[in-house]
C-alpha cells in the first residue's frame, strides 16, 4: 500500500493512495491516518523552530517575476521610439521587460535573476508613468540653462522651469554661477499651469529662510509710452483705407479712381498723347514705320 497524507495542525488537506488489494479495513485505515497525523505534527514542530513565520520576501538572489498594470496611454512612453526606452531599461537593469495591451490598460511583466534587478526596472517604469504632483520634492537633472533660469527634468520626459529667483533666498545674478548642465538638484513642484501644463519649480523653498528676510517688492509696470498704441507717427492707423490716402509726399494725388489722368509724366510729357496716337494708328491695322520710343515720328 502507498498512502500519502498532507495537511496542517487543523486537519488533512489532501491524500493519495495506491493499493494492490481489493480493499482495506476500517481499523487499518484509521491507524494509517493517525500515524500520518503524528508524523505531520512532528515535522511542523521542527519547521516552526527554524522559521516561525514565512519570510516577507524571497532571498535577494532568488530569480523572480512580477506583473502589474499601467495606464493604456503610457504604453508608448514605456516602449519609447523604436523600442529605445524599454531596451535601455533592460540593458541597464539586466531584467527582461514585456508589455502588452490588455483591454483598457497595459500589462507589464518583469523577470529578473535577483531582487535588485527587478526593483530597479520597476522604479524606472514607475517614474515614466508618474504624474507630477504639486508640493512633492524631486531630484532633478539640469537639462538646459537660460538667462532667466534652468530647465530641470524631474521625471523622464517631464521638465520644469527653475527660475533664477527660485534658486536661493539671496540674489543670484547669473545662473551659470551656481548650475551647469547635468547637475542634480533637489526641487519642489510649486505650480502646474492649468492652461499650458508647464511646471514651475523651486529650490529656494527647500532651504531655510534667513532670519529677518523680507521679500522684495515687485517693481510696478508703468503705462506704455503713448498709452494704447495710439495713432501712427505718419497718420491714422484705423479706418477704411480704400479711399483717399492723403496727398503724396511729392504733391501728387493718391486717392480716387486711377483709370483716368495720372498726372504729368516726369519727363514733362502728357501720358495720354502717345497712348491716343498709338490707338489711332492701330485702328487701321497699319503701324509700319511707327517708332513708339520716338514721340510718334515716322521712320523711313
Amino acid at each position: 500500500m502507498d498512502f500519502k497524507v498532507t495537511g496542517t495542525r487543523d486537519g488533512i488537506t489532501a491524500t493519495q493512495m495506491d493499493i494492490k488489494v481489493d480493499g482495506l479495513s476500517y481499523e487499518i485505515l484509521a491507524k494509517a491516518l493517525e500515524q500520518a497525523r503524528l508524523g505531520r505534527l512532528h515535522i511542523l514542530n521542527l519547521i516552526e523552530e527554524t522559521i516561525p513565520a514565512p519570510r516577507e520576501d524571497y532571498k535577494p538572489n532568488v530569480p523572480r517575476i512580477i506583473k502589474f498594470n499601467v495606464p493604456k496611454d503610457m504604453i508608448g512612453a514605456i516602449i519609447g521610439k523604436g523600442g529605445e526606452t524599454i531596451q535601455g531599461m533592460q540593458k541597464e537593469t539586466g531584467a527582461t521587460i514585456t508589455i502588452e495591451e490588455v483591454g483598457d490598460h497595459g500589462e507589464v511583466s518583469i523577470a529578473s535573476p535577483d531582487k535588485a534587478s527587478i526593483d530597479a526596472a520597476t522604479a524606472m517604469i514607475n517614474r515614466i508613468i508618474e504624474v507630477p504632483e504639486v508640493g512633492k520634492t524631486y531630484k532633478g537633472i539640469v537639462k538646459n540653462l537660460a538667462a532667466f533660469g534652468a530647465f530641470v527634468e524631474i521625471l523622464p520626459g517631464k521638465d520644469g522651469l527653475l527660475h533664477v529667483s527660485e534658486l536661493d533666498w539671496k540674489r543670484i545674478e547669473n545662473v551659470e554661477d551656481v548650475l551647469k548642465e547635468g547637475d542634480e538638484i533637489e526641487v519642489i513642484l510649486k505650480e502646474i499651469d492649468p492652461k499650458t501644463g508647464k511646471l514651475r519649480l523651486s529650490h529656494r523653498d527647500l532651504l531655510p529662510k534667513p532670519e529677518g528676510y523680507v521679500e522684495p517688492e515687485a517693481r510696478p509696470r508703468g503705462p506704455r509710452e503713448g498709452g494704447d498704441r495710439g495713432p501712427r507717427r505718419d497718420g491714422d492707423r484705423g479706418g477704411f483705407r480704400g479711399g483717399d490716402r492723403g496727398p503724396r509726399r511729392d504733391g501728387g494725388d493718391r486717392g480716387g479712381f486711377r483709370g483716368g489722368d495720372r498726372g504729368p509724366r516726369r519727363d514733362g510729357g502728357d501720358r495720354r498723347d502717345n497712348r491716343n496716337f498709338h490707338n489711332h494708328n492701330n485702328e487701321g491695322g497699319n503701324n509700319e514705320g511707327f517708332d513708339h520710343n520716338n514721340g510718334g515720328e515716322q521712320q523711313y
